[in-house]
């Protein structure tokens, strides 16, 4: 098993104290990667423009550094800051790391008045032209790039290497971080394999196993679509099928559940909606996944969200406040992130549940699968 910890809150924080919970939770991972995402930006040195995508990752060499840096001038994109890591580069154990980046970029002027769509489609594009740009012995490793995110990946412990970063130094906070501490099972140790994944502002992270893997991710790939590609881990697809419900579908974040957890047919004939939902899940049949799985999210406007599969065999505990809320795969990692909360509140999600926390994080959402959700109109 893997370890998951998230944190929102109405003011930014540093990221170290989300690390300080995966530390609660070191029993349940071994130290062949962490991972983190982190939304609502504030730097200690830039006053940042939401406006101005930020794009994240790691040159693993001085000519892959000019690659990458040629690169982004010959496509129009212009450097507004440059952030610069206090580096403790012996606490690092890999030894091709040339420069981790995370770098705002003002958009081509051909892009900069377009829809956001378009907008988002070229920074996937350019996401993806980058990371095919790297040699095999010069490499470049790019984990994300969008307006108002950025994420870090590495192997290591948490701790080694929020230290190594210095990440406990404000320079970088944001009203949002997700982090997973890796215990490698299936693969090979590989940065792109490190929770959480990321596509066009959407992200997941997972702790379990989906050995319904290989057939999601061929339908997923079967749809032409550029961001389905790379999946370095059988868990990568979550944060597609995400995607595909919410972009692709134009469904509400509720129908998520309902694609990778369907109903059985006896429960879907007494369903209000249960005609559309049955269609749904014909259609999507190929998404439903197989756990044990705890999924949690986040969206572009901060939401972030926890689902459990049917047979609920990996934990995880929300708890919080108004203003504050945490989830972590143990309740010590929750009394990590938010320990003046009341504790008697935290709630655990059963199979039919989708916990929702809004970008206001006033209250939890608590949806069930038995409840209708709003649908479009076309449905």
């Amino acid at each position: 098993m893997c370890r998951l910890a998230l944190k929102t809150a109405n003011e930014p924080f540093s990221p170290y104290e989300v690390l300080t919970a995966m530390e609660a939770m070191q029993e349940g991972y071994d130290g062949s990667g962490l991972g983190l995402l982190l939304r609502g930006m504030e730097f200690a040195d830039f006053k940042y423009d939401p406006r101005f995508p930020i794009l994240s990752g790691i040159a693993h060499t001085e000519r892959a550094w000019k690659r990458l840096t040629e690169y982004m001038e010959k496509q129009g994109y212009e450097l507004k800051y440059d952030h610069r890591f206090h580096m403790k580069p012996e606490l690092i154990d890999a030894q091709d790391r040339h420069r981790y980046f995370l770098r705002a970029y003002r958009m081509p002027v051909a892009f900069r008045d377009q829809s956001d769509e378009v907008r988002e489609a070229e920074m996937l594009r350019t996401r993806l032209a980058l990371r095919k740009l790297g040699t095999e012995d010069d490499h470049i490793t790019i984990f994300s790039f969008f307006p108002d995110v950025a994420m870090i990946k590495e192997v290591g412990w948490p701790m080694q290497i929020g230290d190594a970063l210095c990440l406990h130094d404000g320079q970088i906070k944001s009203r949002v971080c997700m982090a997973q501490g890796r215990q490698n099972t299936n693969y090979g140790i590989n940065l792109y394999a490190c929770h959480p994944f990321f596509i066009q502002g959407i992200s997941t992270m997972t702790n379990g196993e989906n050995t319904a893997f290989v057939p999601i991710r061929d339908w997923l790939v079967g749809k032409n679509f550029p961001g389905y590609t790379g999946y370095q881990s059988d868990s990568e697809v979550f944060t597609h099928i995400l995607h595909y419900t919410l972009k692709k579908l134009n469904l509400p974040l509720q129908a998520y559940k309902h694609i990778i957890t369907p109903l059985s047919k006896t429960e879907l004939a007494k369903h209000p909606q249960g005609e559309f939902l049955a269609g749904l899940r014909q259609v999507c049949k190929r998404l439903i996944i197989d756990g044990p799985n705890a999924v949690i999210g986040t969206l572009p406007d901060e939401t972030c969200l926890l689902v459990m599969d049917q047979k609920k065999l990996r934990p995880a505990t929300i708890g919080g406040r108004e203003g504050m809320w945490a989830i972590a795969s143990e309740i010590c990692g929750v009394d990590a992130m938010v320990p003046d909360r009341d504790p008697s509140l935290d709630f655990q999600p059963m199979r039919e549940h989708t916990v929702i926390i809004p970008p206001h994080r006033k209250e939890l959402e608590i949806w069930s699968q038995y409840d209708p959700f709003p649908l479009p109109l076309a449905a």
